[in-house]
């Protein structure tokens, strides 16, 4: 599955201030990493605040995205949650045309077993009719999913391609890589770890601050993927202030202060969510006008 090797992004949901969606400054930002060089997108993720989009929402969001991507990127939909049979429906009544893949979070709250993780998976698996990335975020699902697991799944399913790991846990990324089935990949969703962990022989990023800067960041996993290491490494300093910025208070707050200090979105967020603080706001405001 080359087409999800590389840089991959987690596009937010812009808002406009009376909370609706603003679907103008969504065309504004697909076209934005298009034209800087991002490899494929992910539509309606948690960083989009899948959790507080209405049904109605998410299936406009998916038509504009496709609409303005015209068959340019690979897509990736997030779909998930941790009621299964919800999210079986989901797969076997949604259409899928124009999605290349699913990426399908860990259950959050429930904290099942690693056998109720792999049940849960194995149903989707069965349901999806495109291929799963899995996700696995246990500071945001209150669970790790083991190697062990993840592995189990990769070598039972053939349409379980890839795992985004966003555990920022370099023994685990490092576990999956060492062994891992061939051509399953290991997809980093730590953007501080992106870049190591391409080098260690993953397979790029599905990244939160990329959208933002996705020249830069397309380039760094691009070398890291050729070896290039002191090259990428030159690129990875650049922007490691604003990775830290953008998830020191929540995410897509950070994410959605840059965008606006870029111009492309606002800052806009849903409760239970709220807006980075005046401090946050001017400490990313200052790298954005530096960069």
């Amino acid at each position: 599955m080359q087409k999800f090797v590389g840089t991959g992004v987690a596009l937010v949901t812009p808002f406009k201030a009376d909370q609706s969606v603003d679907f103008e400054s969504l065309i504004k930002l697909v076209n934005f990493n298009i034209d800087n060089g991002v490899d494929y997108l992910v539509i309606n993720g948690t960083t989009g605040e899948s959790a507080t989009i209405t049904s109605e929402e998410k299936l406009k969001i998916i038509e504009v995205i496709v609409t303005a991507n015209n068959g340019r990127l690979p897509l990736v939909l997030g779909v998930g949650g941790n009621n299964t049979a919800r999210v079986v429906h989901e797969l076997t009544t949604r259409d899928f045309t124009n999605i290349d893949a699913i990426l399908s979070v860990a259950p959050y709250y429930s904290k099942p077993t690693q056998e109720g993780f792999y049940q849960h998976f194995k149903a989707i698996a069965e349901a999806s009719p495109v291929p799963v990335i899995l996700y696995n975020v246990p500071g945001r699902t209150a669970k790790n999913m083991s190697v062990e697991t993840t592995l189990r799944l990769a070598n039972d399913f053939k349409n379980i391609i890839a795992v985004k790991e966003a555990g920022n846990n370099t023994q685990q990324y490092l576990e999956l890589i060492k062994n891992k089935p061939a051509g399953f990949l290991v997809i980093s969703g730590d953007d501080d770890l992106a870049l190591a962990i391409t080098l260690a022989g993953g397979s790029g990023v599905i990244s939160v601050i990329g959208q933002a800067f996705p020249k830069v960041f397309s380039e760094m996993i691009q070398l890291g993927l050729e070896g290039k290491n002191k090259e990428a490494y030159q690129l990875h300093f650049q922007l490691m202030d604003v990775v830290d910025y953008i998830f020191e208070e929540n995410n897509p707050a950070g994410i959605k202060t840059v965008l606006q200090e870029l111009k492309i979105t606002s800052n806009e967020v849903r409760l239970p969510l709220v807006k980075a603080s005046a401090d946050l706001q001017s400490k990313i405001a200052e790298f954005v006008n530096n960069f």
